[in-house]
């Protein structure tokens, strides 16, 4: 069974999701979570805000409609730094210590 175009298109939005997030990840001293589910799952989130609204907004908030606003949960949010070195991981897990 072929996969329609649309599911093509966002396996590699989401695969790109990774890719970025691992690159970041490394670049700031970082790593993603050892729990593959769940990077799998904020991946798969960030690729559905990303065919959503256009931006790759961290799952884990709620989008406002303020683009000023929203503009901080672009993934990596505003917060990731603080949470992490607060809690050893970013609000959604995806970036860990």
């Amino acid at each position: 069974m072929a996969e329609s175009s649309d599911e093509k298109a966002f396996q590699e939005t989401k695969a790109r999701m990774l890719r970025g997030s691992e690159k970041y990840a490394q670049r700031a001293g970082y790593r993603l979570n050892p729990d593959a589910e769940v990077v799998d799952t904020i991946t798969s989130g960030l690729a559905k805000n990303k065919f959503k609204y256009g931006r790759a907004y961290c799952p884990c908030f709620f989008i406002s409609g303020d683009p000023e606003e929203d503009r901080k949960l672009i993934c990596p949010c505003q917060y990731h730094r603080e949470d992490i070195e607060k809690t050893g991981k970013c609000h959604c897990g995806l970036f860990v210590k």
